[in-house]
């Protein structure tokens, strides 16, 4: 088995400024966009995340998706949501994706299903994100959540997200502090976009809290900003990066909004111990955004 060049633990544990990428499996069987998407990247990142069906929209498995950039050398990320599986499916996938290669997992809770493509599905919802995290801390341990002992522990190193625009920020500091002591050793955070307001985040993260992976949001259009600063919690879009958006035209706004994320990862820098860069369908433009912001290994 090939061996990631450069991890993401590594470099966050050895003081580097860690980058990560999020990319979407396919909503099908034709994978070679998200593998060229994946080449490219190669030696500018220290991690790829692969989102498990986000925003509700039925899409190739992750785990399979993890082991195919495992195979070009990348060091996965896996996100696992609480949403589709009850707490024997999630350990289950967890175990198959360790003996697959993968050692980095992202714990989140999943969209609901009425806003994806099968509005009609059950959401599971059998562990909240704190108690998967403290799942994958007991497999590391050699057990699972019963109390049975594993023939082979795992090492993962766990993840969880933040949301340094959510008001108070003292709830915010709380559901981290309950993360950490579930096991979180990294934050991924929703969009950033003003590095004031993340300086203010970062200045009342609990203590023990070691790595926050910043996160950029790659905005291609007005339309995208608007509807990203009216239906998603907690984030923010500077209304001046609206009307540049609009300013530009549909025709250049992308240029526009790679722009913007090639100077938020600028300005936040200062703040952070890495940025999760999600480009959306603007992926192909990650090694532009990369080099621009003078960022990766």
């Amino acid at each position: 088995m090939p061996v990631p060049r450069s991890t993401f633990r590594h470099a966050l544990t050895h003081g580097q400024f860690a980058v990560t990428v999020e990319l979407n499996p396919p909503k099908g069987t034709n994978i070679s966009g998200m593998l060229e998407t994946a080449r490219a990247l190669s030696g500018l990142v220290h991690g790829i995340n692969v989102t498990d069906n986000t925003a509700a929209v039925m899409r190739a498995s992750s785990v399979a998706l993890a082991r195919l950039l495992y195979e070009q050398g990348h060091d996965p990320v896996l996100q696992l949501t609480c949403r589709d599986r009850n707490r024997i499916g999630l350990q289950s996938d967890l175990l198959g994706a360790h003996i697959l290669g993968i050692r980095n997992v992202l714990c989140l809770t999943g969209d609901s299903p009425g806003i994806g493509d099968h509005r009609d599905a059950k959401p599971v919802f059998d562990l909240d994100t704190v108690q998967l995290m403290r799942a994958v801390q007991s497999l590391n341990q050699g057990h699972d959540v019963s109390g049975h002992r594993l023939d082979g522990a795992t090492t993962f190193f766990i993840g969880g997200a933040a949301a340094p625009g959510v008001e108070p920020l003292e709830l915010v500091q709380q559901k981290m502090t309950a993360k950490i002591n579930a096991g979180a050793q990294f934050f991924q955070t929703q969009a950033v976009f003003a590095a004031e307001g993340f300086q203010s985040f970062m200045q009342v993260i609990p203590t023990g809290c070691c790595y926050v992976l910043a996160g950029v949001l790659v905005l291609r259009s007005a339309a995208m900003a608007e509807y990203v600063r009216a239906h998603i919690p907690g984030i923010h879009v500077p209304e001046e990066m609206i009307q540049e958006l609009h300013k530009a035209g549909d025709a250049h706004a992308p240029e526009v909004g790679i722009e913007m994320a090639v100077q938020t990862i600028r300005a936040i820098r200062p703040w952070c111990h890495g940025v999760h860069i999600m480009p959306g369908r603007l992926a192909d433009r990650l090694p532009d955004i990369i080099r621009k912001a003078e960022v990766g290994p």
